[in-house]
């Protein structure tokens, strides 16, 4: 392993982190019907758990509404136990041939609950990027006490791994700064 290696590795980690977040954060309804807030949902279809979008178009006809049109009639009920059992907190309403989810406003007290739950979901990315960074840093002291690098080579390496992990860090903050503003939007 070089340092170039364990660099590219730790950015690439860290990378993931933050996509890892912002699919978490897809998936957090605002007051407004969004499609990723079905992404997590799995329906138990011929036995099989599959995800909703895979089994059904999705379409947003208003703001507030959220249309689910599946692809096989039969699956409606499925689907509709699906998003029941989910974590959405939406009764469904079907007419036969589509499903749709009526979002009604966000609480003031909800929309906290929620700040609150992106608020640790950020932290938990931040984390995961340290982790990354004290994973590469003990990579490149290894690198250093095996004779392979220098001293200076490691110290300019960990400054390099610093700004890498301070830019991410900075980018999960963003990414919670736009989902809270949204999530206080009335």
């Amino acid at each position: 392993m070089t340092i170039e290696t364990a660099s590219k590795d730790a950015t690439h980690k860290m990378e993931q982190a933050v996509a890892h977040l912002k699919d978490d954060l897809a998936g957090i309804r605002t007051g407004r019907a969004a499609p990723a807030v079905i992404n997590r949902v799995t329906v138990e279809y011929y036995g099989t758990p599959v995800p909703l979008n895979q089994l059904a178009g999705v379409s947003v006809p208003e703001p507030r509404l959220l249309q689910i049109q599946p692809f096989d009639k039969s699956a409606i009920s499925s689907i509709e136990r699906a998003i029941m059992q989910s974590d959405l907190g939406i009764t469904p309403s079907n007419d036969g041939n589509v499903i749709r989810l009526a979002f009604p406003p966000l609480t003031e007290e909800r929309r906290k609950e929620l700040v609150k739950q992106v608020h640790h979901r950020a932290e938990e990315s931040r984390v995961a990027v340290r982790n990354v960074r004290r994973h590469a840093k003990e990579e490149m002291e290894k690198l250093e006490h095996d004779g392979d690098i220098s001293q200076d080579d490691l110290i300019r390496a960990e400054k390099e791994l610093q700004k890498l992990t301070d830019r991410f860090v900075t980018e999960v903050d963003e990414i919670q700064g736009h989902k809270e503003q949204e999530l206080m939007e009335v």
